[in-house]
């Protein structure tokens, strides 16, 4: 499952050919949750308050890049790295 964004200690990954809804792995710690990217709902797992927070603002900034990751995940091409948030 390829990395595509870390920050303050959240892992972001993707797994190529995944299941859908189109989605993204958020780790933290021992915890990790799969967010949707479509309306950034989270369909499993939990984090805590403040690093779900984190993630949602992370991936609302980077909504379309998460989508293009997806297609390509998809289709097993290389995915691109997304810049953490600052």
């Amino acid at each position: 499952m390829p990395e595509i964004s870390r920050f303050f200690g959240i892992v972001i990954k993707m797994f190529f050919n995944d299941h859908n809804p189109p989605h993204f792995h958020a780790f933290y710690g021992e915890e990790v949750i799969l967010v949707n990217i479509i309306d950034l709902s989270v369909f499993a797992g939990s984090l805590p308050p403040r690093a779900l927070g984190l993630v949602i603002e992370w991936a609302t900034i980077h909504r379309q890049e998460l989508l293009d990751n997806w297609c390509q995940a998809r289709d097993h091409h290389t995915l691109d790295k997304i810049e953490p948030l600052r």
